[in-house]
């Protein structure tokens, strides 16, 4: 595959024909004897996923009416200073946004993402995000899947670009929509030295999650549930919830979300 629109856009990105893991993959190769081939916004792409992996250890599969995308980051600050691992929380979020404001683009709908990253159109799925560290904190690198063209029947509970009008559902030009604004979010975020708040990021954030001043049920990692409203985003990106028990404030770093009533 040529993909002429986004490799404009990157200094590195190779497509696979098959991949198990895109991220499995670009984490070895960016890690590894070969890391210096592997610079900041360097990727893997594929059409043909055979082994991804989605939040909590789930299956992600790509087939080829899916894309899916790993970009590396390597953030560095004005100075060129790297940034700290503290400042990497925010990139879920950010990678979030991003497929918020690229698949916006794209449909005429209601696009936004649950925290932190599964981008919905309406109520539904189209999209979902996982980053994972490079060992010894060397950079992020951001796994990103899209249903490009599936029917409603072919994925039960989530839709696809296609399935909900988009003009435009190529390889090539969801891939480059979906870079131009990850590039420009996470450039802006590094400027700022991982300031989400001074960057503007943090607002442009909680203006995207349709979590926020809605009910939700967040599943924690351990099996507990936590209830009440979704009451806004913390410096650290995690998300702020106002319990129904007691109406106390309680932020949720790592949890699965669901939305209760609109």
């Amino acid at each position: 595959m040529q993909l002429p629109e986004s490799r404009t856009l990157v200094p590195g990105l190779v497509y696979r024909a098959e991949v198990g893991s895109t991220n499995e993959e670009l984490v070895t190769l960016a890690s590894g004897p070969s890391a210096a081939d592997w610079p900041d916004l360097s990727g893997i792409v594929t059409d043909n996923q055979t082994n991804g992996r989605g939040r909590h250890g789930r299956q992600w599969t790509a087939a080829s009416s899916s894309l899916a995308a790993s970009i590396l980051l390597r953030p560095v600050d004005r100075k060129k200073v790297p940034l700290p691992i503290d400042r990497f929380t925010w990139y879920p979020l950010l990678a979030g946004l991003a497929m918020t404001r690229a698949v916006a683009l794209l449909v005429d709908g209601d696009v936004g993402f649950k925290w932190p990253n599964d981008v919905l159109v309406g109520e539904q799925k189209v999209s979902g995000i996982l980053c994972e560290l490079l060992p010894g904190a060397a950079g992020v690198v951001i796994g990103a899947g899209v249903n490009l063209s599936q029917a409603p029947d072919e994925i039960p509970g989530a839709t696809s670009l296609a399935a909900v009008g988009a003009a435009e559902t190529s390889f090539d030009t969801v891939l480059a929509t979906y870079l131009s604004e990850l590039i420009a979010l996470t450039g802006q975020y590094a400027a700022e030295g991982g300031d989400a708040e001074s960057s503007g990021l943090r607002s442009a954030v909680e203006d995207a999650c349709e979590s926020l001043g809605r009910e939700v049920r967040v599943a924690l990692p351990g099996g507990a549930d936590l209830t009440g409203v979704a009451a806004g985003i913390d410096e650290y990106g995690q998300i702020v919830i106002k319990r129904a028990s007691d109406g106390e404030l309680v932020a949720v770093g790592a949890g699965d979300v669901t939305h209760l009533r609109y």
